[in-house]
């Protein structure tokens, strides 16, 4: 008997049976530097908040977040499946063929053809595939699976080319955005300009602990959350500001890895999975 099942997603990911992204990958490949922010930990609910409400102007010039469905419950699932190429999924998708693909990883079992207007990589992770396309790849970390300081925090680091971390950008610093920044800022300033990179940052301003962004503040909470974000917006203005004058813009990814609780349903933080966790905002762009 035909085994139905295991044709189905091959099928799903032919070009022409499924819609085009919003961007064309294989135009911005080899053209743009890339950078992928990642506001690590940051829920939907309140970055639709503070963008209605006009708390995060910077990121608000770059159109509304998406609702999408986050890739893991915390870090550290969720990045492996970013660094695949697998991020944050259209929240109301249904199947496989209602992704919006940005990166395809080959020879995965998802066909052999990439849908058009999908980047095509070789690697185990985007940034090897771009590497073999010539980009220079930067990780700039930030929570503790970046700081290197353990073998666990070594794997993602691991997989670029150069990866950067030091305590001034850990989640215990308030100012620890300005400081990768800045740190950002220096190095950028000395790459080629010829050279393409594809930079990823490491956003952990808004991850526990964050009431120290909101006066008074004793414990962490939603409100508390959307402090730190306007602390981000903020810190991102230089960032944005400075890549396009150096550097003459760059494709943006910018996305929460998984959201967190505040005692929604007695739930806390986040490693479980409850809709605050499993939603994120996303949203892609060029500078």
């Amino acid at each position: 008997m035909k085994n139905v099942a295991h044709e189905v997603p091959a099928r799903l990911f032919i070009s022409g049976k499924r819609k085009k992204p919003s961007v064309d990958m294989n135009k911005v490949v080899g053209s743009l530097d890339i950078l992928f922010i990642c506001l690590d930990t940051l829920r939907y609910d309140v970055a639709v908040k503070e963008e209605a409400e006009g708390g995060t102007p910077v990121l608000n010039q770059y159109g509304k977040w998406e609702k999408r469905q986050a890739p893991g419950n915390f870090t550290y699932p969720s990045h492996h499946s970013m660094f695949a190429g697998f991020l944050p999924c259209n929240f109301d998708a249904k199947s496989l063929a209602d992704r919006e693909l940005l990166f395809f990883p080959k020879a995965i079992g998802l066909g052999k053809n990439a849908p058009e207007g999908v980047y095509a990589f070789s690697g185990s992770t985007i940034m090897e595939g771009l590497e073999k396309d010539g980009y220079e790849t930067w990780c700039v970390g930030g929570v503790s699976f970046f700081d290197k300081r353990s073998d666990l925090g070594s794997v993602f680091p691991s997989y670029f080319q150069k990866s950067f971390w030091n305590p001034s950008f850990g989640c215990p610093v308030k100012e620890s955005t300005k400081n990768q920044v800045d740190f950002i800022l220096k190095k950028i300033d000395s790459l080629e300009p010829e050279k393409k990179l594809f930079l990823y940052l490491n956003v952990d301003a808004i991850h526990y602990p964050n009431n120290f962004y909101l006066e008074g503040a004793s414990f962490d909470s939603t409100e508390s959350h959307g402090a730190a974000l306007r602390y981000v917006d903020g810190a991102l203005e230089q960032l944005f500001t400075h890549w396009k004058a150096i550097r003459g813009g760059a494709f943006v990814i910018c996305c929460s890895d998984h959201g967190t609780c505040y005692g929604e349903d007695g739930c806390q933080f986040h490693g479980i999975n409850h809709p605050a966790v499993n939603t994120v905002p996303y949203k892609h762009f060029f500078l």
